[in-house]
């Protein structure tokens, strides 16, 4: 039996390569997942970890699409607010 294949409106990709993740990446891309379930936007948006993409100078890194917009060196608190501009203020009715 196959499943669907969903392809969401939006995507987040958070850099979970070494530097990153001890700056604070993968603790975001967690952040992230949970938001995502509590709004019940699991299938609109998906959080993709990614290897390094190297910029550990900007750590943590992380990219919405499709707005092509870089957060980098963000605390959870942008992270929040960069989310609440890129996936809430910009859902479709």
């Amino acid at each position: 039996m196959a499943k669907n294949f969903n392809i969401p409106e939006k995507v987040i990709y958070v850099c979970t390569g070494s530097k990153c993740k001890k700056k604070g990446g993968k603790d975001i891309g967690k952040l992230f997942r949970t938001m995502i379930k509590d709004m019940g936007l699991k299938n609109e948006v998906e959080v993709i970890k990614t290897d390094c993409t190297d910029r550990c100078d900007f750590a943590p890194v992380m990219s919405f699409q499709p707005d092509n917009a870089w957060l980098k060196q963000a605390t959870e608190a942008e992270a929040k607010q960069a989310f609440e501009e890129h996936i809430l203020k910009k859902r479709t009715p």
